[in-house]
């Protein structure tokens, strides 16, 4: 059996399919166990849908939480004492929000295993770090927002940070060039939410006739898409028209999945286009109709798994998302592991996300 740090020592795209499973499998049986145990709510839950505490079956087959539940409940598998950190989902105004307990273990674990697979794709030298976004967002430290702990959990990556945009959420052009100034010639990482980027970066750079030569950056960006959907902009327009304003190169721009019920195992775009499964997680997709194991290419909807959480039961969920599987330890990009793409939300499903909540304000 793996402990939680002997899993995180692992490389995280090196891993094949069967050793995968056998991994995946001990350590979710265990997770189950130790929430079963620990968590009166999701033990009721267990009892209520037939598991077999003793008898547990392999992971694809464990009981699965809505992702939503943890709106409506809070469901902790550690004491009150213990919580050093309560991460908050991005709900638009009125709506609940997930609230995700966390450990100092969890936490932990989550920080490193954040830095495992986005090491994969920048590197484990730290570099100068452009964050498309406001310092405003991250200023109530005690109650996160998924983009303010976004932020922060990707800010260990920049030797120097700069916000591109003031508290106003408009661009800071003088301090932008100051910055490149600084740091020319060298690879900047820059990090923000797909939404923001588009309407507070893109859309200002155009606006100010501004070009800064972006062309040694590399991009890290998640959210909703939903509202470039409606602009009619596809992932790949994005790419090439931040190509044309500031040089920064189509292959260079990686999108990603996660969400903060799972925070540190995120699902990074390769250059490819295709997102990844790491060792520390797993998707699988489920067909609506009776939840069963969809095929290969087959669109359902995605169940995520993942290694990390112990201070509370969301080791294995159901998202509001659907998707597809494209393939497993064969992407052209080496990396080992399923990859997949999304197809949207779910319809009928409450619109979450952190871009989403966000761009409601520009309807």
């Amino acid at each position: 059996m793996h402990t939680i740090d002997e899993i995180l020592e692992i490389a995280p795209y090196s891993m094949d399919r069967e050793a995968k499973r056998l991994m995946l499998n001990a350590r979710l049986q265990e997770l189950t166990r130790v929430h079963y145990k620990n968590c009166a709510a999701y033990a009721s839950m267990m009892d209520a849908v037939g598991l077999d505490i003793n008898n547990l079956p392999e992971y694809n087959k464990l009981p699965f939480l809505p992702v939503r539940l943890f709106k409506e409940m809070e469901l902790c598998s550690c004491s009150k004492e213990e919580v050093v950190k309560t991460m908050t989902s991005s709900g638009t105004t009125g709506q609940q929000v997930s609230k995700i307990f966390l450990d100092r273990a969890t936490s932990a674990a989550q920080t490193k295993c954040l830095t495992k697979i986005v090491s994969d794709f920048l590197g484990t030298k730290r570099v100068p770090m452009l964050i498309l976004d406001s310092s405003a967002v991250i200023k109530n430290r005690a109650m996160f927002s998924a983009r303010g702990a976004g932020i922060l959990g990707f800010s260990m990556f920049g030797s120097k940070r700069q916000y591109a945009l003031n508290e106003e959420m408009e661009l800071d052009v003088e301090g932008l060039k100051q910055f490149l100034d600084e740091h020319q010639g060298e690879t900047i990482f820059l990090f923000g939410f797909t939404f923001m980027i588009w309407q507070h970066f893109y859309k200002k750079l155009l606006e100010t006739g501004y070009r800064p030569d972006l062309s040694k950056g590399i991009l890290i960006h998640g959210g909703g898409w939903k509202k470039l959907v409606s602009e009619q902009v596809s992932p790949v327009e994005f790419k090439q028209r931040l190509h044309e304003v500031c040089g920064i190169l189509p292959e260079n721009i990686h999108d990603y999945y996660g969400m903060v019920e799972q925070t540190g195992t995120i699902y990074m775009e390769c250059e490819c286009g295709h997102l990844h499964t790491s060792v520390f997680s797993d998707v699988l997709i489920r067909r609506p109709l009776d939840f069963s194991l969809a095929e290969i290419g087959e669109e359902g909807i995605i169940e995520v798994v993942s290694v990390l959480p112990e201070s509370y039961p969301g080791h294995v969920l159901l998202t509001e998302d659907k998707g597809v599987i494209l393939g497993e330890d064969d992407c052209p990009c080496g990396r080992k592991g399923k990859y997949f793409k999304i197809n949207g939300r779910l319809k009928n499903a409450e619109i979450r996300g952190c871009s989403d909540t966000y761009a409601a304000k520009f309807k």
